[in-house]
């Protein structure tokens, strides 16, 4: 894989140091499972919900956690001493533990998650604060300036 050269975005994006981190943090080469398969929707302007398919992992067996502008959702399933016993010809279902992590944009936040018929739906919501919306600036001449100091 070949590694970008992004200096020459600098000259013409200011602030955006973090933009060129995240988009080198998304072209290492960290293999990230398929499993288990999940959904990302647009519900509103600034409402997504995630949706992944733990069939035969328990609430207990699931944990969700954030830090920064990661999510990371993960299920460790529980050592049954009857599994040992179990004899397959075929298992399709898969048992494994697994761990997934989602990069959030600015302002998304976890709303809520909800486990039901074996997919866990995770509520997102985009919090955009007052400072950080667009706003209009008002144009004076210079006469105008000095007048009101």
């Amino acid at each position: 894989m070949r590694n970008l050269d992004l200096s020459p975005l600098y000259r013409s994006f200011i602030g955006f140091d973090h933009l060129a981190q995240m988009m080198d943090n998304a072209s290492r080469n960290t293999k990230q499972s398929n499993f288990p398969p999940y959904n990302i929707e647009l519900l509103g302007e600034n409402d997504y919900q995630i949706t992944m398919a733990v069939a035969g992992f328990l609430e207990s067996e699931l944990t969700i956690e954030t830090e920064k502008n990661t999510l990371k959702v993960s299920g460790v399933k529980a050592e049954k001493e009857s599994q040992a016993e179990r004899k397959f010809i075929h298992q399709g279902i898969a048992e494994r533990n697994f761990e997934h992590k989602f990069q959030l944009g600015d302002h998304v936040k976890v709303v809520g998650a909800n486990l039901e018929n074996g997919l866990l739906n995770i509520t997102l919501l985009r919090e955009i604060p007052e400072a950080h919306k667009p706003r209009k600036i008002a144009i004076n001449s210079p006469k105008e300036l000095l007048e009101e100091a």
